[in-house]
């Protein structure tokens, strides 16, 4: 069983899809191994307030703010009212509330957004909806904290930019 910190059978193709190859090349630390994975199951209503650290993945009902240092995954049979603040957030349900991600969101085709989304990356599938506002913010000023990465000395950023 992969309830308490076991990996379930999904996990990896988890990981390659919400990597997708984008960050081949880009300068973008990598995100720390999640330490444990949560699902939310399909006939489950949970209220409160979600947080932690980890992978969640929400194929049921969850009412109230989720806040997550790691990947926030709401299937098609998934739905969220309330705001979601996570590093990577996939939408492929339905999410009532603004939604800020440190690294990336990714809109499938299947899912629709009702809020406003705060964001370094956005991906957007044909057939994605997204009722609310985008803000495009920085990659440094949102970019995660990843132990032992030491940010450059200003002598190696003007080096860097030279």
């Amino acid at each position: 069983m992969a309830f308490f910190g076991g990996q379930p059978k999904s996990t990896p193709a988890m990981e390659s899809q919400t990597d997708g190859g984008q960050r081949e090349g880009a300068d973008i630390p990598e995100l720390p191994e999640p330490r444990s994975n949560t699902v939310v199951a399909k006939d489950i209503l949970l209220t409160g307030k979600l947080s932690g650290e980890g992978v969640v993945q929400i194929e049921g009902t969850v009412e109230g703010e989720v806040n997550l240092k790691g990947y926030v995954i709401v299937t098609p049979t998934g739905k969220v009212k309330g705001p979601v603040e996570a590093d990577v957030i996939r939408v492929a349900g339905q999410v009532e509330g603004n939604l800020i991600s440190h690294d990336h969101v990714q809109l499938e085709r299947t899912g629709t957004i009702n809020g406003d989304v705060t964001t370094v990356s956005f991906v957007i599938e044909n057939g994605g909806r997204l009722n609310g506002r985008t803000t495009m913010v920085p990659e440094q000023a949102s970019t995660p904290h990843v132990e032992n990465l030491e940010p450059l000395r200003s002598e190696e950023q003007d080096e860097a930019d030279s």
